[in-house]
């Protein structure tokens, strides 16, 4: 008999009842330290008291009006992210999952509306994820997304990870975007290199192209600033967002230039619940926290110390961990035994972390991770590796 959650998670025996920054505390007592954040959602740990005063002074006032009416808290939050970004205009979605779609109807949409209606293939590459939409499972193209989902939606080239050569080949007069993630999630937290990211912006102008960035999972703080392409010093001219923007909330936004976006006129997309008063009164307070330098130059000292603790512990383990990547605090553990393993034994030692591909686990934590929370993060993290090679 089938149960009344539809079964599509394999999920912990854990049930969290409370939590505050970067802890969880299950309904029998056990306090466990979150290095996933619910996946690089939970950017400010949990509880905070900003999100919970904005989240509550909001719910005493309208939840809900739909996008038929002004809402000040949705124009507050757009008019902050294009002042502190390349965009000019947002849209703010539920997820990154709707996020994805717009992204690739804004795009075709710019070529249709500028006499290019034959331009609608959007490049990706291999072991990206971008939802699990039907356009999000399209992009991705990896057989374990797509199949027994077809007829997928026609119009995504996908191509290796890294090889300069096939997307110089790919190129063509139907081609409208290039569509990235600056960090691969997950992949398996896989950063594409700065002078790549460079390069692509040079292709797409060179081509008439859009660059579209997915920073879902490696924007808002994660990598030391706002978001992960800002260390290339390049721009996308649509940028996927969500995750870390509603703290825990559900939000999403593209962001996109004037000409991007100038295809998608009155009636062309909409939203019964994006931009709600709820959840951009949240992310504004979001924003407002984690848009500030010396926040981000925090997120840099912590993301500094845990990388080098966690080099530490790769080195006392050779035969549990091969190797530390990633950007931020938005790092990687590539395992020599199976990834599911390590999870599992953190588990155990009462600390959080997130399979992704290539057999790497996800660090994903808090942005407010504090230096105490990293002494007791490589503790757990040493007693779970030790665990793993210790006979039952």
């Amino acid at each position: 008999m089938i149960p009344s959650l539809l079964p599509t998670y394999s999920r912990a025996p854990l049930t969290f009842v409370s939590g505050s920054g970067a802890w969880l505390e299950t309904e029998d007592g056990r306090r466990l330290l979150d290095l996933g954040a619910g996946i690089a959602v939970n950017a400010l740990g949990h509880a905070h008291p900003a999100l919970v005063a904005a989240l509550t002074d909001q719910a005493q006032k309208v939840w809900h009006l739909s996008n038929l009416y002004q809402i000040p808290q949705q124009q507050a939050l757009a008019d902050a992210l294009v002042a502190q970004t390349f965009a000019d205009t947002v849209f703010f979605t539920n997820s990154g999952t709707e996020a994805c779609e717009l992204a690739v109807k804004m795009a075709r949409k710019h070529f249709h509306d500028a006499g290019q209606p034959d331009r609608v293939e959007i490049i990706t590459f291999d072991g990206s994820f971008h939802g699990r939409s039907s356009a999000g499972i399209a992009a991705a193209g990896s057989e374990k997304m797509t199949r027994g989902f077809g007829p997928l939606l026609p119009g995504f080239v996908h191509l290796p990870f890294g090889d300069h050569d096939a997307l110089k080949a790919a190129i063509t007069d139907h081609t409208a975007a290039i569509l990235i993630e600056p960090i691969q999630g997950e992949g398996g937290i896989r950063p594409v290199p700065d002078q790549c990211l460079k390069g692509l912006r040079e292709m797409c102008d060179a081509h008439g192209l859009l660059l579209i960035f997915d920073e879902v999972q490696c924007g808002m703080g994660r990598t030391g600033k706002l978001f992960a392409h800002e260390w290339a010093g390049v721009a996308p001219d649509i940028m996927m967002v969500a995750k870390g923007i509603g703290g825990g909330f559900p939000l999403g936004a593209v962001l996109a230039t004037e000409t991007a976006a100038s295809g998608m006129t009155l009636g062309t997309h909409g939203s019964t619940y994006g931009g709600n008063p709820l959840g951009c009164a949240v992310g504004k307070a979001v924003l407002d926290i984690v848009g500030e330098p010396d926040f981000l130059a925090d997120v840099n000292r912590r993301a500094g110390a845990l990388r080098q603790k966690l080099e530490g512990l790769v080195a006392a383990h050779p035969d549990v961990f091969d190797s530390v990547r990633g950007s931020g605090l938005m790092l990687g553990l590539k395992c020599k035994l199976p990834n599911t393993d390590v999870v599992a034994a953190g588990y155990d030692a009462d600390v959080i972390t997130v399979p992704a591909a290539d057999n790497v686990v996800r660090l994903l934590p808090p942005l407010t991770l504090t230096d105490e929370d990293i002494s007791e993060a490589l503790k757990r993290l040493d007693r779970a590796a030790s665990a793993i090679l210790t006979p039952a």
